[in-house]
């Protein structure tokens, strides 16, 4: 299977899949994150424990196949990670879709999200594809004001 066909597989899977768009019976960061160039939004919870765990993550929102994907697949990426681990693979994503690393070893490390390398290529999906991890780096800074 190449990577493009991967990339469409996973793709449906997740912006099909509502294990992730959901709300937290008792989030401690609720972070609000749109792309003004298409309209997406998503409202990005956390649940963070006083050790810096993350101990769940959802969101909920409106967008297009791969804003939904790429989010459903950053929460299950970072869901049990301590916080410096998701700034880390939150980093490591940006730095794929930003120079369009196809490293294999970086692709290992981001797991499912590593099918957005191809996303590099195509300049339209770039913002689609960040909305969720833009909202991410924005919520962890919030995390160490309410805790």
């Amino acid at each position: 299977m190449t990577i493009e066909e991967m990339y469409k597989q996973v793709i449906q899977g997740h912006s099909n899949s509502k294990r992730n768009k959901r709300h937290l019976a008792h989030p401690t960061v609720v972070q609000p994150g749109v792309n003004p160039s298409c309209g997406d939004e998503i409202v990005l919870e956390l649940e963070t424990t006083s050790d810096g765990l993350i101990k769940d993550i959802s969101f909920t929102g409106n967008g297009c196949a791969i804003s939904q994907a790429s989010t459903s697949i950053m929460a299950d990426l970072v869901r049990g990670k301590k916080i410096a681990e998701a700034e880390r693979l939150d980093a490591l994503f940006m730095q794929m879709i930003r120079e369009g690393a196809e490293d294999e070893q970086v692709v290992a490390q981001l797991q499912e999200a590593g099918v957005f390398s191809t996303v590099s290529h195509m300049p339209a999906r770039v913002k689609c594809a960040v909305l969720g991890w833009h909202t991410l780096t924005e919520a962890l800074k919030q995390v160490g004001k309410t805790t």
